[in-house]
């Protein structure tokens, strides 16, 4: 009996159950994002007009990405409708470029990823989080079209509305933090300094002096050898050499200062990939009155990113955007995590710091693995102190009941369905199994995922259980408890870290 031939009888056109990864799958993307909620959605998601952080501990396959999807999709919808109070968002889900250049940048001796993320602290998260926002925004800038980090979009006269000061700002976010690949980071610059009007021409006068300079020296020399006093000249030679270093005295200070200020940027912005002689060629373009008193991020606090974070704010409130939602997912992805608990905490815990989570006009939206949890009911009084958690709208456990899962497996039977059919998951199985046994089967399932596999699994069985000469339509009892009892097999096995789930 072929599985189609199953799933067409109950009115379903194509198997709802075949897909895992929500980023995947697309059923999901297509149907059920915009109709299908875990029951802690609202306080996941909030108030868009008030951004906030949530905390939530999922275990592998409840649904964390589906939800930062969902919240994105949503966003996305509120700015359409809201075009001049709109949210600007982030995500922060691909940690591995970032891990790399801060490995690279530390130089330890010990590669090993306990050493490395032990130095690994809020304001390189900070740094990320810019490094991605300002990106994406300068990608929709220049190119005009949507980021694939940001996802926003933003309109041309808007641009045009930035000042001479928020100019500035956006250069010198730009300077520090833009990472894009498709254009050279000095090419990359100019682009945008032509398309924000700024000028530059004040920065140059070092410069110019000692151009201007060496050609007088030069004319003064080529004055006495015209005139016939060479031997003048080369007794008199200190003093145009005097001149000479007199008029590019001021640019060599200037040289001096952008090269250490460089080089202080790219040592401590660790999760940056510029290179000291571009941003030291890119910050003389800057003058001194320009840099008096601005935030650089060239050391080790928090205090400049948190000033640079605000500048980005207030050119985003020009443009349009009067938050930032900052999506966190798949922690335990990185290369140089592998799904350890202990490197996922020190990954994490500088981030739990709630001036940071509740920084106004920023919403931290954090998808967590649920072998976190563990940690936190170890902390001390002086983790609570700082990351106050009891204000983080925390969902310590993304837990789905039975009635959570049959309603999310009917939804998906329903995207999948054929025209004028309303297939539902209770159709599928033998009288003999009560609605109580099936709601205690999908229990013990616990999350989509798990479910997803079992169904795939219990309709395949089924299937292969008999011909197409004899179809039988529905699910007996035997082949659900014999199937049951093999998913929960798996599912201990990769709960203890044995099995692929």
């Amino acid at each position: 009996m072929k599985l189609q031939q199953f799933l067409d009888h109950h009115g379903v056109g194509r198997n709802p159950f075949a897909e895992e990864d929500a980023q995947t799958d697309p059923v999901f993307k297509e149907f059920c994002i915009a109709s299908t909620y875990h029951p802690a959605w609202d306080k996941v998601y909030g108030d868009p007009n008030e951004p906030a952080t949530s905390i939530v501990f999922g275990e592998k396959g409840s649904g964390k990405t589906a939800m930062r999807l969902q919240i994105s999709r949503h966003i996305e919808e509120f700015n359409r409708k809201n075009t001049e109070k709109r949210l600007f968002l982030i995500h922060y889900d691909d940690f591995n470029p970032f891990l790399d250049r801060f490995r690279g940048a530390l130089r330890m001796r010990s590669r090993r990823a306990d050493k490395v993320l032990s130095e690994w602290k809020l304001w390189d998260h900070m740094d990320a989080i810019l490094n991605l926002g300002v990106t994406g925004l300068i990608d929709e800038i220049l190119q005009g079209k949507r980021s694939t980090t940001t996802m926003n979009e933003i309109a041309a006269d808007k641009i045009d509305l930035l000042d001479r000061h928020q100019a500035r700002d956006l250069l010198l976010l730009a300077a520090f933090y833009d990472q894009s690949i498709a254009e050279t980071f000095r090419g990359r610059w100019r682009k945008l300094c032509k398309r924000l009007r700024f000028s530059t021409w004040r920065s140059k006068w070092q410069m110019a002096v000692g151009v201007l300079g060496t050609l007088a020296v030069i004319a003064m020399m080529a004055v006495l050898v015209y005139q016939g006093n060479s031997a003048s000249v080369a007794k008199i030679w200190y003093v145009f050499a005097g001149l000479f270093v007199g008029a590019w005295a001021p640019y060599a200070y200037l040289f001096g200062k952008r090269c250490l200020l460089a080089r202080s940027v790219v040592k401590n912005v660790r999760v940056g990939n510029h290179e000291t002689s571009a941003m030291r060629k890119t910050m003389m373009h800057f003058t001194s009155t320009d840099l008096e008193g601005q935030p650089i991020p060239n050391k080790e606090r928090t205090d400049d990113r948190y000033e640079l974070l605000m500048k980005l704010q207030g050119i985003l409130d020009t443009l349009g955007y009067t938050g930032i939602i900052v999506l966190v997912d798949r922690l335990d992805e990185p290369h140089l995590v592998n799904g350890s608990a202990e490197l996922m905490k020190a990954l994490l815990w500088p981030m739990l710091d709630n001036k940071f989570l509740k920084h106004p006009g920023l919403g931290i939206k954090l998808m967590l693995p649920i072998e976190l949890t563990r940690f936190i009911d170890r902390e001390e009084r002086d983790f609570f102190q700082r990351a106050r958690l009891d204000k983080q709208n925390m969902i310590s456990s993304f837990e789905w009941t039975g009635e959570a899962l049959f309603d999310v497996a009917n939804a998906r039977l329903l995207a999948c369905s054929q025209e004028g059919r309303q297939p539902s998951l209770r159709d599928f199985f033998d009288d003999s199994i009560t609605d109580q046994r099936l709601i205690e089967v999908l229990r013990a399932l616990r999350v989509p995922r798990h479910l997803f596999k079992f169904l795939y699994r219990l309709v395949v069985a089924h299937c292969n259980a008999y011909t197409e000469d004899a179809p039988v339509w529905q699910i007996p009892t035997a082949t659900l408890e014999s199937t049951l009892a093999l998913q929960l097999r798996d599912q201990d096995a990769f709960d203890r870290g044995l099995g692929a789930g």
